[in-house]
């Protein structure tokens, strides 16, 4: 069975008509979601500055930036192909993996899943780090992160009210649970084990149609097969092909 962990790392608010009596404006505060569904959108830590400027001398036609997720359950070989992409096109990435405290590691080694309590300040913590990256210059920044129900989505679609020239793009690799928990079962020294991807399973919520930022990729080929295929549904994707 193909385990794609044994590869090498590849290295303003609008204007009414009528006239007020004070000569300058009120600035309206962008809204951020409050809801259960988008919770949470803000941690402790500091928001990085929107201010961005942009080093690359070639960005893409659409001249946004770019956040790309690789996503899916355990196996389904997010560290290897979000190596290959970020190599190819030479964008920074972040293994979501290393972005764990340590209270979360201990309990996945332990067989035991992570709940919605635990995900959060990891998942505010990507979506940070990523801002950061792409607030430094780059044009993107490629990372993995399983977000695997809709609302550990959301989280990290909070992203663009902090840059209006960012887009966020989902790479959902997808394969079965057999599949998956073969290629978990081959890793080596990994705390993942191979009871974790039934758990994740079992509150997998596989993206909907509604979710027009998906890009959902077949992992059930070799890993240069399913490298191409999403390094083109990528490009395709944000105009470069």
């Amino acid at each position: 069975m193909l385990s794609y962990d044994n590869r090498p790392a590849m290295g303003q608010p609008s204007q009414t008509s009528a006239q007020t009596p004070t000569p300058t404006p009120i600035p309206i505060p962008i809204p951020i979601p409050t809801t259960s569904n988008h919770l949470p959108v803000a941690s402790s830590a500091t928001v990085p500055s929107t201010n961005m400027s942009r080093t690359n001398d070639q960005p893409p036609p659409t001249g946004h930036q770019h956040i790309f997720l690789i996503t899916g359950p355990a196996g389904c070989g997010k560290s290897s192909i979000a190596a290959f992409i970020a190599e190819s096109m030479n964008l920074p990435y972040i293994e979501g993996d290393e972005f764990h405290p340590q209270s979360n590691v201990e309990k996945m080694s332990r067989g035991i899943p992570l709940t919605d309590a635990d995900r959060w300040d990891w998942l505010i913590a990507l979506r940070e780090e990523a801002l950061r990256k792409i607030s430094s210059g780059s044009q993107g920044v490629v990372v993995t992160c399983s977000a695997l129900k809709r609302k550990y989505r959301d989280v990290i679609r909070v992203a663009p009210y902090y840059s209006h020239d960012l887009l966020v793009h989902f790479v959902y690799l997808h394969a079965t649970e057999d599949v998956l928990v073969a290629r978990v079962g081959a890793r080596q020294n990994h705390y993942m084990s191979a009871s974790m991807v039934h758990s994740q399973f079992g509150i997998l919520e596989a993206p909907s149609s509604e979710e027009t930022d998906v890009i959902t990729v077949d992992v059930s080929g070799s890993l240069e097969e399913v490298e191409q295929d999403a390094l083109q549904k990528i490009q395709l994707a944000i105009g470069q092909i």
